[in-house]
């Protein structure tokens, strides 16, 4: 393991290494994982620069995870903003400030793209990650992060999982949501 950790605009050659890399994240943090509309969604992201980036996290030559940041503008913030999407890295770099300055990282490449407020999300029982992000300055509101998946097609990604049987329902609430990939 090298010092510290450098980075790279993912671009669509990568895209192998990134989904292995999304597979492993979304086992981590309890997520379905459906392969092919995984790969649907990350093309689509690496093929338009005005939704997002994608960085993959090296040490050395080797990539060791990815970070993820969208686009968006807020009303209530006044400026641009973006979320951190997604955030992995191998187990052996964690704990050893590879998250800590990747999340350096992110906020002076998001800053370069004229990005003002940086938010995220975290699974509640990730209390590591509520502790690191709480250090770096992130604070949890008062409010609640509420979604709906508002597709009109018959072939919800939700749903489509669970015919498959790629995964346990572990919430009523995903079902009803008919979420992509419900916790």
């Amino acid at each position: 393991m090298t010092g510290k950790p450098s980075f790279q605009v993912a671009e669509e050659p990568d895209r192998e290494t990134l989904i292995e890399f999304m597979r492993r994240y979304y086992a981590f943090d309890g997520h379905g994982f459906d392969d092919e509309k995984a790969r649907m969604a990350l093309t689509k992201l690496l093929r338009d620069p005005n939704l997002g980036r994608v960085w993959l996290i090296f040490d050395g030559a080797e990539p060791v995870g990815y970070v993820v940041i969208r686009f968006g503008y807020s009303l209530e913030w006044l400026v641009r903003d973006a979320f951190v999407d997604e955030f992995f890295l191998l187990p052996d770099y964690r704990g050893r400030g590879w998250g800590r300055a990747t999340m350096a990282f992110v906020e002076d490449a998001a800053r370069a793209l004229n990005v003002r407020a940086l938010h995220l999300e975290v699974v509640r029982q990730n209390a590591a990650a509520l502790q690191i992000y709480g250090k770096l300055g992130f604070k949890e509101r008062q409010s609640t992060l509420m979604s709906k998946w508002i597709a009109r097609d018959s072939s919800t990604p939700a749903l489509t999982l669970l015919k498959r049987g790629h995964y346990t329902l572990t919430s009523p609430l995903a079902l009803e949501m008919e979420c992509p990939y419900p916790r």
